[in-house]
C-alpha cells in the first residue's frame, strides 16, 4: 500500500485522525461512491500508486498480446484449457473445496453431456464460456443471481439444498464468514432488502463509466465480498465475475489466472478485506483497490513470463525436430511439431481426434505414423476413453545431447 491506512492511523490521536480522514475524503481527486460500508460513505483516493499500477497493467497486457500472437492458435487454445483447469482448482481451493485436475479436465472434455447436479459442472461451463466470448451483463440483481444459478444452483440443490438462496433474490437469514480457527471475521449484510439495495448501488458503481474500469472491477470485487449475498459460493462467484470482466479488458488468458495469483497472495488478499471492513478505516477502499491492482499486475507479469518461456522452448524444440527419428519425412516432422506443442501447452496432450484434423490423415494412416515415433519419445494418456499424445521432452533432450 502506498501509505498508511486510516485503520492504522486511528491511534495517532482523535484530532489528527479526523484531519487525515477529512483530507482524504475531501481531496479533489477522491472518488465518492454511493454506497455505505457500515455507517460511512465509501470513497477511493486516486493515489499515484493506482495511476502507476493502471499504466503498468496496460503495458504488460500489450506485451502479453505480442508474445501470444507469435504462437500457433492451437497452442493458445491448449494453454487456455490448461489455465482454465488450474483456475478452477485454485478458486475451489481458496474456499477449502477439494477438486482434482483430472475431475475438472473430464468435465471440460465433454460439456455437451453435462449434468449440472454433478460437482463443478456449472463452474467449468461458465469459465469455458469466457473462451467462447459469450457476452454477460452485470447491471441488475437478476444478472448476479443468474450467474450464481448457472454455476451452483443445481449442484447445491442435489448436495446441500439448505444452502440454496431462500429469499426473493438472495438469502433471507444472516451469514458469518469464519477463519480457519472458527473465529467470525465478517458478517454479511442483512436483511435481504439491505442486500438488494447495496448490490444495486454496487452494480451502479461497476457500470459508472466516469471511473476507470480497473478501479471499478476492484471495488465491485470488494463490495461483493462485503455484501456476501449467498449462503455458499460467494468467493467463487465474485472471482468468476472479476475474471470475466478482466478478460474483456485484457488478453483473455488473464481470465484464467486470477485465482492462481490470489492464492499465492492470500494473506495480502484477506488483509485488504479486513482493513476495509474495519469501522476505523471509515469506508476508504483505496487499500483494497491497490491490493487488487497489484495482484492483477503480478498475474500479468507471471503470464508474460510463462508465455515467453514456452515460446523460447517451442522455438528451441522446433529447430531440433530434424534430429528426431524419421523426421526427414514431412508428415512425421509435422506430427513431432504437434506433439511438442502438446507437451509445452496442454494439460494432458493432443487428442487423437485433433491429430486427425490437424494432419488431415485417415485413422489407419495416423496409426502407422505414430508407430514411426519411438516408444521412449511418445507419451500416451487416456481420459474417459479418449487417447491423448505428447512428446517426452526429457527423452528428446537426451537425443539432442548425443
Amino acid at each position: 500500500m502506498s501509505r498508511k491506512t486510516l485503520k492504522a492511523l486511528f491511534h495517532m490521536g482523535a484530532k489528527e485522525y479526523k484531519e487525515e480522514y477529512n483530507s482524504r475524503y475531501n481531496a479533489d481527486t477522491t472518488i465518492h461512491l454511493n454506497v455505505n460500508i457500515g455507517n460511512d460513505s465509501a470513497f477511493i483516493c486516486q493515489t499515484p500508486e493506482i495511476y502507476k499500477q493502471i499504466i503498468s497493467i496496460e503495458r504488460m497486457d500489450k506485451a502479453v498480446d505480442a508474445v501470444a500472437n507469435t504462437l500457433p492458435q492451437l497452442a493458445i487454445s491448449q494453454f487456455t484449457s490448461k489455465c482454465l483447469i488450474d483456475e478452477i482448482l485454485l478458486t475451489n481451493n481458496i474456499e477449502g473445496v477439494h477438486s482434482t485436475r483430472k475431475e475438472i479436465g473430464e468435465i471440460l472434455q465433454d460439456l455437451s453431456t453435462r449434468d449440472k447436479r454433478n460437482r463443478f459442472v456449472g463452474l467449468v461451463a461458465k469459465y469455458a464460456a469466457l473462451e467462447d466470448n459469450q457476452t454477460m451483463t452485470f447491471k441488475t440483481c437478476q444478472d448476479i443471481r443468474k450467474v450464481y444459478d448457472d454455476i451452483f444452483y443445481e449442484e447445491i440443490k442435489a448436495t446441500d439444498p439448505e444452502n440454496l438462496p431462500d429469499g426473493k433474490m438472495f438469502r433471507k437469514s444472516g451469514v458469518e464468514v469464519q477463519s480457519a480457527t472458527q473465529k467470525v471475521i465478517h458478517k454479511g449484510l442483512s436483511p435481504e432488502s439491505k442486500i438488494i439495495d447495496t448490490m444495486n448501488q454496487s452494480l451502479a458503481v461497476l457500470n459508472d463509466d466516469d471511473i476507470d474500469i480497473f478501479i471499478r472491477i476492484a471495488v465491485f470485487h470488494y463490495l461483493f465480498g462485503y455484501i456476501h449475498p449467498f449462503y455458499d459460493g460467494n468467493g467463487r462467484t465474485s472471482r468468476f465475475i472479476s475474471s470475466y470482466l478482466l478478460s474483456r479488458q485484457l488478453n483473455p488468458l488473464i481470465g484464467y489466472r486470477l485465482s492462481y495469483t490470489v492464492k499465492e497472495n492470500i494473506s495480502k488478499y484477506y488483509k485488504a478485506f479486513d482493513v476495509c471492513n474495519d469501522a476505523h478505516n471509515k469506508a476508504e477502499l483505496t487499500p483494497f483497490v491497490e491490493m487488487f491492482l497489484n495482484i492483477l499486475e503480478i498475474s500479468l507479469q507471471q503470464l508474460l513470463e510463462t508465455l515467453e518461456e514456452k515460446k523460447y522452448k517451442w522455438d528451441y524444440y522446433c529447430k531440433r525436430i530434424g534430429s528426431l527419428p524419421n523426421a526427414e519425412k514431412t508428415d512425421i516432422a509435422h506430427l513431432y511439431e504437434l506433439l511438442i506443442q502438446a507437451a509445452l501447452f496442454s494439460n494432458i496432450g493432443i487428442s487423437r481426434e485433433e491429430l486427425l484434423s490437424q494432419l488431415q490423415l485417415s485413422e489407419n494412416t495416423l496409426r502407422s505414423r505414430l508407430r514411426m515415433i519411438p516408444d521412449t519419445l511418445l507419451i500416451e494418456n487416456r481420459q474417459k476413453g479418449r487417447k491423448y499424445y505428447l512428446l517426452d521432452l526429457n527423452e528428446a533432450d537426451k537425443l539432442f545431447d548425443v
